[in-house]
């Protein structure tokens, strides 16, 4: 084998490894990509499952509280009417409604601070998620591996007969020149 055969297969072989590593590079950028993606739908699903938890206890604690209304007219109306067993009964149905609005009460402002350091988190990821995204298309753009950049419009295969139908047309006598 010559030397310069051995050039030319050892550049090609070099070529052929950058174009891999570059490969390589845009299917991990891509997944990083996906990934951070499917990190920011995780958040907004837990957005809204805070959200739909924060529902059914401001729903409960409404029930709650109407019945604790309820449950106050007949303690009233018992002590007004010096019936003390009866005030005790509705006492005693009354207290563990009071304890469990307020731990619902509790709850609900739990829910709602950490709603809101998530939507905030969720904010400034997905900024920045937008900005990863505009960079690694940009990356794959310039690589010839995205739609829409340049490379892609300038990598086309030209064959030898495209090169020499290109020379005839330079080589032909414009129709005013002669």
């Amino acid at each position: 084998m010559s030397l310069i055969t051995r050039l030319s297969t050892l550049a090609r072989a070099d070529a052929h490894g950058v174009v891999d590593a570059l490969e390589d590079k845009a299917l991990m950028l891509r997944q990083h990509v996906r990934e951070a993606g499917a990190e920011l739908d995780r958040k907004r699903c837990r957005i809204e499952a805070l959200e739909a938890e924060d529902q059914e206890l401001r729903a409960e604690a409404d029930r709650l509280r109407e019945r604790m209304a309820s449950l106050e007219e007949d303690v009233e109306l018992a002590l007004a009417s010096g019936e003390d067993e009866l005030a005790r009964y509705a006492i005693r149905q009354l207290l563990p409604l009071r304890h469990g609005a307020a731990q619902i009460e509790r709850r609900i402002e739990v829910l709602t601070g950490e709603r809101g350091e998530l939507e905030k988190r969720l904010a400034e990821q997905q900024a920045e998620f937008e900005l990863l995204e505009r960079r690694v298309k940009g990356y794959l753009a310039r690589a010839g591996e995205e739609p829409g950049g340049v490379a892609a419009y300038t990598t086309l295969m030209v064959t030898d007969e495209d090169v020499e139908i290109e020379l005839l047309r330079r080589r032909r006598p414009e129709k005013g020149d002669a």
